[in-house]
C-alpha cells in the first residue's frame, strides 16, 4: 500500500467509513503500528483497542497494558493480573 493509499484510507475512516477503519486496524495490526492503533482507538474504534491489547501482550509491553487498563480496558487489566501471577510463580 502506498502512502497515498494510506492517506485516502485514513480520510475515509475519519469521514465515518467503517470498512476503511476496519482495514486500517487490520493493516496496523499486521505492521505492528501501535501509533496508528492508538489513534484509531482514541477515535472510539473498539477493534483497534482489542488489537492494541493483543500486540502489547505479545510484546510483553507492560507500560501499554497499564495505559490501557488505566483507561478502563478489562482485557488489559486481566492480562496484567496474569503476568503478575506468572512472575510470582517464577519466583517461588
Amino acid at each position: 500500500m502506498t502512502d497515498s493509499d494510506l492517506f485516502d484510507l485514513r480520510a475515509r475512516a475519519a469521514a465515518g467509513d467503517s470498512d476503511a477503519a476496519d482495514e486500517l486496524v487490520e493493516l496496523a495490526g499486521e505492521r505492528g503500528d501501535m501509533d496508528e492503533l492508538r489513534r484509531l482507538a482514541a477515535d472510539g474504534n473498539r477493534d483497534a483497542v482489542d488489537q492494541l491489547v493483543e500486540l502489547a501482550s505479545e510484546r510483553g509491553d507492560i507500560a501499554e497494558l497499564r495505559r490501557l487498563a488505566a483507561q478502563g480496558n478489562r482485557d488489559a487489566s486481566d492480562l496484567l493480573v496474569e503476568l503478575a501471577e506468572e512472575q510470582s510463580d517464577d519466583t517461588e
